[in-house]
């Protein structure tokens, strides 16, 4: 009974020391911490910090292929651009129907058919140009579309507006029709139709037509 007295005695006054010691005990304690993360920081051991966001991971893909958004509003075609057959020329956008009006623009070069689809729009972007063979043609324009009977599925057509370039990809073979073909406007998806003739020293009029999907676009600037 006396031991156990006398250890309780011992136990109380230990606490009454240490507490009357506990500013030094705290100051013990954190210059030890202190000096314990700054060996584990000289030798690369701390964790490191996470700065976990709940935003998504955004991912830039460097392919080239990437099909970028097609521009809200419709635009005219300025110019068409085929490398196979080295065309490159302005496209000219006439208002009139009229068949008269529509002749003198086909004598400046390539003609959008007014009423066919503008660019960036669901449906059939008709390009009408001449083309002929004839040994001495004075007025270049005539040949404007020469050589587009050459292309082959998977070629490639280049519409430019004045602030978008406009892919297409041939589908199929060329077609070779007379005068009196239709050529629908109203198709689904985004199609182009080059249409054009053969040789003004037949007597049978032709025509050759391309047809060619949209692949992507791309902004100039």
């Amino acid at each position: 009974m006396n031991r156990i007295v006398y250890l309780t005695v011992r136990l109380v006054m230990s606490i009454r020391r240490i507490y009357s010691r506990k500013w030094s005990f705290l100051a013990l304690f954190v210059f030890v911490f202190l000096g314990s993360v700054n060996e584990l920081g000289q030798l690369d051991l701390l964790p490191e910090i996470s700065h976990a966001s709940h935003l998504p991971t955004i991912v830039q893909s460097d392919s080239k292929s990437s099909i970028t958004p097609i521009p809200t509003q419709p635009e005219l075609p300025t110019k068409i651009e085929i490398s196979k057959i080295n065309l490159s020329t302005a496209i000219l956008n006439p208002t009139s129907t009229d068949f008269t009006a529509l002749d003198r623009e086909l004598l400046k070069g390539v003609m959008r058919y007014p009423i066919s689809a503008k660019l960036g729009e669901v449906g059939n972007v008709v390009l009408f140009g001449h083309s002929s063979y004839l040994p001495v043609v004075l007025n270049q324009s005539y040949k404007i579309f020469n050589g587009i009977q050459k292309l082959v599925d998977g070629d490639i057509i280049t519409i430019y507006s004045s602030s978008t370039a406009y892919t297409y990809r041939v589908r199929g073979a060329v077609t070779k029709s007379t005068n009196d073909a239709n050529i629908p406007l109203n198709v689904p998806g985004r199609v182009l139709t080059l249409v054009t003739s053969d040789s003004f020293d037949t007597k049978i009029y032709h025509r050759f037509i391309i047809t060619a999907d949209f692949v992507e676009s791309r902004p100039l600037n």
